[in-house]
């Protein structure tokens, strides 16, 4: 199977997943999520890489993160990915891969659209996978600081989060509105296949854009099925 695309683009969000080899656990006490936090703010304040929305779930990460130099990305997720396998080989005791292979990029449209319909689907992970009933629920993640319940320092707010309201409260209140709003089943399938195949999710004149600037398509193949994935 050939490697999947990286995208070194400046200033594009990009949706990254990373998971648990053979879907095993890579978390497995609180102090190892907020290990993993701080190496994430840590390394990614070295390579200069803006985190928008995250979740944390026992086997596998999803990160909204711009890249605000080329490759940013990549650096951060190399850099933390060999941190916490040191981390975790020392505290707990184990040896071997932790994570599964490389880990999985698309492009995000930063448009109202996509950007805040990406990061909401990342909070509702735990939701979907019913961990918890409601995000609020859920420790690990980037929610409690949108809506205002805690002030998240690993975070940067995206212009459209902050284009949300005038005011924090404005935008916590909009913001929990929104997550209250079920997600278009049509996006949720657009968000899982994009990421997947490491392409775009985004309208086609974004698309069009992105094509332009790195001379490969970023669209959906014709032919044949997609890869059936574990809904994650």
């Amino acid at each position: 199977m050939p490697r999947q695309p990286r995208y070194g683009l400046v200033g594009i969000p990009q949706h990254v997943f990373n998971r648990g080899n053979n879907r095993q656990a890579v978390f497995f006490a609180e102090e190892d999520y907020r290990h993993y936090l701080d190496c994430l703010r840590e390394v990614c304040s070295c390579h200069e890489c803006e985190v928008h929305a995250y979740v944390l779930m026992d086997n596998h990460v999803h990160l909204l993160i711009t890249p605000l130099q080329p490759d940013a990305v990549a650096k951060v997720m190399q850099a933390v990915g060999r941190r916490y396998v040191r981390y975790v080989n020392d505290v707990h005791g184990r040896t071997g891969t932790l994570w599964e292979g490389r880990y999985k990029a698309s492009l995000v449209d930063p448009a109202y659209d996509y950007i805040l319909t990406c990061s909401r689907y990342i909070e509702m992970n735990p939701v979907r996978r019913g961990v918890v009933q409601y995000p609020g629920d859920y420790r690990w993640s980037s929610y409690a600081h949108h809506v205002g319940e805690r002030r998240d320092w690993l975070l940067t707010d995206h212009e459209q989060y902050l284009a949300l309201g005038q005011t924090a409260a404005e935008r916590h209140a909009a913001y929990r509105d929104l997550i209250n709003t079920p997600i278009d089943p049509s996006a949720i399938a657009r968000i899982r296949e994009t990421k997947h195949q490491c392409l775009v999710f985004g309208s086609d004149r974004f698309k069009d854009k992105i094509e332009r600037t790195i001379s490969r398509p970023v669209r959906h193949g014709k032919a044949g099925r997609p890869r059936k994935e574990t809904r994650v």
